[in-house]
């Protein structure tokens, strides 16, 4: 009985919350704007599930979810940045990148799919490339989802048993866990030299998925300016999602 209620908790705010995501569009579609938001986050971290539910009832037309696949060789012969331009958002558009270019600065570097001079190249060029974005009026909008060990090892089981999911199961599932550490190690690098105050990163702390739902949406809501805001909805969960500063790299608020 309690779940039922919980349940019913969690689909009345979402409701409510996907309200006002709406409003957002429609701001977004009548003033021209362009809003990316970025969603990255350790493998099982639930970055699909939130960006499915932030979506769901945004108008398809002027919303885009990029997802990029494993690069063909014309695609790794191109500038670094290249293959994502075409995704950016134009007037009127919202765009979701589903992993990004930091790719180069988590699977790529920790599986060596990039060499250490392409690694600094990229982490000295990114804040450069994003200020350059904010300059063209893109609204750039970034997360970081962050699981624990124990939590992405129970997500990876449940992938198994599930045959809806077997299609989330990669050869980079299996090197996950036991490279957890050098994780971290590039998590760590990627937030403290990519965090800046035109594209500072956002913490979301996601053991518990719906909360974490929730918590983005409201975040997200509260730092864009839109018409009609219902104030009382935008408040963040400080909780569950947080504005990275480099002491949260030692205090305990990201998984170790």
């Amino acid at each position: 009985m309690a779940s039922k209620s919980k349940q019913a908790r969690y689909e009345r705010e979402l409701r409510a919350l996907s309200i006002e995501l709406v409003k957002l569009q429609r701001d977004v579609i009548a003033k021209g704007r362009k809003l990316l938001v970025i969603v990255e986050g350790r493998d099982a971290a639930g970055k699909d599930g939130l960006i499915k539910t932030l979506t769901e009832h945004l108008s398809p037309r002027e919303t885009r979810v990029f997802a990029p696949s494993k690069p063909n060789e014309r695609e790794r012969s191109l500038w670094y940045f290249q293959r994502w331009v075409p995704a950016l958002p134009g007037a009127g558009e919202i765009v979701f990148f589903n992993r990004s270019w930091y790719n180069r600065a988590g699977v790529e570097r920790v599986m060596g799919f990039c060499n250490a001079e392409e690694l600094t190249e990229f982490l000295e060029d990114v804040p450069r490339f994003e200020r350059m974005l904010q300059r063209a009026e893109i609204e750039v909008v970034k997360y970081y989802l962050d699981v624990s060990k124990r939590e992405q090892a129970e997500r990876f089981e449940e992938r198994r048993r599930d045959p809806l999911k077997q299609w989330k199961i990669s050869p980079i599932d299996a090197t996950a866990q036991k490279r957890w550490k050098e994780y971290s190690e590039a998590r760590d690098e990627m937030l403290a030299r990519t965090s800046s105050p035109h594209a500072p990163w956002t913490i979301v702390r996601a053991d518990k998925k719906k909360r974490a739902r929730l918590a983005v949406a409201r975040d997200l809501l509260g730092r864009l300016a839109y018409k009609g805001k219902k104030k009382s909805l935008a408040r963040a969960d400080r909780k569950t999602v947080f504005r990275f500063e480099p002491k949260a790299l030692k205090d305990g608020r990201l998984a170790p």
